[in-house]
C-alpha cells in the first residue's frame, strides 16, 4: 500500500490490550489505518457509525460473542471481510465461524505477515463479489484496488487521497460517460464547482498520462463529463 493512498480502515475486536496494541503498530506500519474496540458491543457500534473495510474479530469477547457478531453483521448484510484472530483452535470453532459468513480465521499466536496476506485475501473476494476485479488494467496503466497503488508501465504514479478517489470512481464505471455532476457528488458530496473537477481531472491526467494534452485514459465528453478507457 503507498502513504499516498486513502487508507483502508481496519476494526480490530478484541479485549487483549497488547494484542490491540501489536496489531496497531504492525496494522499502521503498512498503511492501514486502524480503529479499535475492547467489546463486542461498542465494535458494532463503530461498525454503525464508521464503515469500515475489515473487521478482525476475536471471538472470546466478554459482552457478545464472536459468533453472534459475525451473524449479526450477516443478517444485517454487510459484506466486510472478517478475519477470526483466536486463541481458540479448535476444528467446531473455526467451522460454526467460517458457516456464519467468517471470510478467514488465525489462531494464536501469529505472525503479521500471515494476517496481512489474509486480509488482502479478504479484501479480494470482496470485490470479486461486488464484480470488480482487484486489479484493473488499460494499456499501460495498471490500478490494484487492494493495495490502492496505481502504476503507468513500470512506475509508481503518486496520487493524492482525492485523485485516487477519483481515479476509482471512473475505474467502477470504465467505458461509461460519468457526468460532472455525478462526480462531484460522489467523490466531494456536493454539486460544487466543475472548474474544481477540472482542476483535478488535469493533475491526474499529468500523472498517469504520457501526453496529457492528448489523453488515452481519461476522455473528455464535451459539455457531459469523462470517461475512463475501457480495462484490456
Amino acid at each position: 500500500m503507498t502513504s499516498d493512498a486513502v487508507p483502508l480502515r481496519i476494526l480490530i475486536i478484541d479485549d487483549e490490550p497488547p494484542i490491540r496494541r501489536f496489531l496497531r503498530t504492525s496494522l499502521a506500519a503498512q498503511g492501514y489505518r486502524v480503529l479499535e474496540a475492547e467489546t463486542g458491543a461498542a465494535g458494532l457500534d463503530m461498525i454503525r457509525s464508521n464503515p469500515v473495510d475489515v473487521l478482525v474479530l476475536d471471538l472470546g469477547l466478554a459482552d457478545i460473542s464472536g459468533f453472534e457478531i459475525i451473524r449479526r453483521l450477516r443478517d444485517q448484510g454487510s459484506a466486510v471481510p472478517i478475519i477470526i484472530l483466536s486463541s481458540r483452535d479448535d476444528e467446531a470453532g473455526k467451522v460454526t465461524a467460517l458457516d456464519l459468513g467468517a471470510d478467514d480465521y488465525v489462531t494464536k499466536p501469529f505472525g503479521v505477515d500471515e494476517l496481512l496476506a489474509r486480509i488482502r485475501a479478504g479484501l479480494r473476494h470482496r470485490l470479486q463479489q461486488q464484480g470488480e476485479k482487484p486489479i484493473f488494467r488499460s494499456g499501460e496503466l495498471s490500478v490494484d484496488l487492494v493495495r490502492r497503488i496505481v502504476t503507468v508501465g513500470a512506475q509508481e504514479a503518486k496520487l493524492s487521497p482525492r485523485e485516487y478517489e477519483l481515479l476509482r470512481l471512473l475505474v467502477a464505471h470504465a467505458g461509461k460517460v460519468l457526468t460532472h455532476r455525478f462526480l462531484l457528488r460522489e467523490v466531494w458530496g456536493s454539486d460544487g464547482d466543475v472548474q474544481y473537477l477540472r482542476i483535478y481531472i488535469r493533475a491526474l491526467r499529468q500523472k498517469i498520462e504520457a501526453h496529457p494534452e492528448r489523453p488515452q485514459y481519461i476522455i473528455t465528453e464535451q459539455g457531459v463529463g469523462y470517461r475512463l478507457r475501457m480495462a484490456d
